[in-house]
C-alpha cells in the first residue's frame, strides 16, 4: 500500500496540474471501487475550480472554490494517479477520470480496486479523515508527544506507530525502517519506551519519511510517480525486505517476525 511518502510524492506531482483549473466533468468506468461510485454525486463539483491539493496521512483532498465541496481520494492497495490528455486511450484499470478545463484528465489507475473517490464536505469531514492522528512531519509531533501517547499502551511499539488514530501515514515499510534507525525492538511494549527512546524514534520517523519523499517514495510493485517513473528509496532500505541479509550495523543476519499480522524485519542484536 502506498504510504505517506508515496502519497506526498503524488500530491506534489499532480498539484501543479490541478490547482487553479476548473473541473469539467467526472466519469467512472466501473460501478464501484472499495465503495460504489456515484457519478451524479461526484459531478456536483463539476464547474468548480480546484484551489488546493492537501495530503492527510495517506489520503488526498482536492479542495475547490466552494469550501463545502472537495474530492477525497485514497489510493488503496494499488492505486496511482496520472495526468494525461483526455484524448489518450484509457488503460484497462483506469477506473475514474476527472476532466479539466484545459483538456487534461486526472485518472485513477487501480488494478485491485481498493481505492476510494468520493465527494465530501471538508468542513465536516467523514470519520475516515476526522479520526486520523498526528501528522508525523508536523512540528507538534515529537518525542514528548510520542511519550505521552504511549503511556499505558501495552501493544507493540510498531503496532502503535502504525495505528492511524495516533500517527497517520506510517505503514509497514517506514515503521520498520524508523525502528531500525532508532535501535528499538519492534515488539517492545509501547509503554516501556523511555522519553529518550521516544525522542530517538520520533526523530527517526521524520528523517526516514523526509528521505523517502526526497527520493520519490519507495518502489512498490504497483506504485509509480505521476510522471510514470519509479521511486527509488527502496535502494536505501536498511531492514525492510532484507530478512536473512547482514545487518548494516553489526553484520549479523536480520531476522523476521510477524507483528499485528505484518512481516517485520529487525536486528536482534542492535534493536532493544
Amino acid at each position: 500500500m502506498p504510504e505517506l511518502p508515496e502519497v506526498e510524492t503524488t500530491r506534489r506531482g499532480i498539484a501543479p496540474h490541478l490547482e487553479n483549473h476548473r473541473i469539467h466533468s467526472i466519469s467512472a468506468h466501473i460501478a464501484k471501487l472499495r465503495q460504489p461510485l456515484d457519478t451524479a454525486e461526484l459531478n456536483r463539483i463539476s464547474g468548480h475550480t480546484l484551489t488546493r491539493i492537501e495530503r492527510r496521512g495517506k489520503h488526498l483532498i482536492l479542495h475547490s472554490d466552494q469550501p463545502e465541496l472537495a474530492l477525497h481520494i485514497h489510493l488503496g492497495m494499488s492505486g496511482a494517479l496520472r495526468i494525461t490528455p483526455a484524448s489518450s486511450p484509457h488503460k484497462k484499470h483506469d477506473h475514474v477520470a476527472i476532466t479539466l478545463d484545459n483538456g487534461d484528465e486526472l485518472r485513477l489507475h487501480d488494478p485491485r480496486r481498493f481505492g476510494h473517490v468520493a465527494l465530501i464536505d471538508p468542513t465536516r469531514p467523514p470519520a475516515s479523515l476526522a479520526n486520523l492522528g498526528d501528522e508525523p512531519l508536523d512540528d507538534n509531533f515529537n518525542g514528548a508527544r510520542l511519550y505521552a501517547q504511549t503511556r499505558g499502551k501495552k501493544s507493540a511499539i510498531k503496532t502503535h506507530i502504525m495505528n492511524q488514530r495516533y500517527l497517520t501515514g506510517v505503514g509497514n515499510i517506514y515503521a520498520t525502517e524508523a525502528l531500525f534507525a532508532s535501535a528499538i525492538h519492534p515488539a517492545r511494549a509501547a509503554t516501556t519506551l523511555t522519553r529518550a527512546d521516544c525522542d530517538r524514534l520520533a526523530e527517526a520517523i521524520k528523517t526516514v519519511l523526509q528521505a523517502a519523499i526526497a527520493q520519490g517514495g519507495t518502489t512498490l510493485r504497483d506504485f509509480t510517480q505521476p510522471d510514470g517513473t519509479h521511486g527509488y528509496f527502496a535502494q536505501t532500505l536498511n531492514a525492510y525486505g532484507r530478512s536473512g541479509e547482514p545487518c548494516p550495523r553489526c553484520q549479523r543476519p536480520l531476522q523476521n517476525m510477524t507483528i499485528g499480522g505484518r512481516s517485520t524485519v529487525y536486528c536482534a542484536h542492535c534493536q532493544h
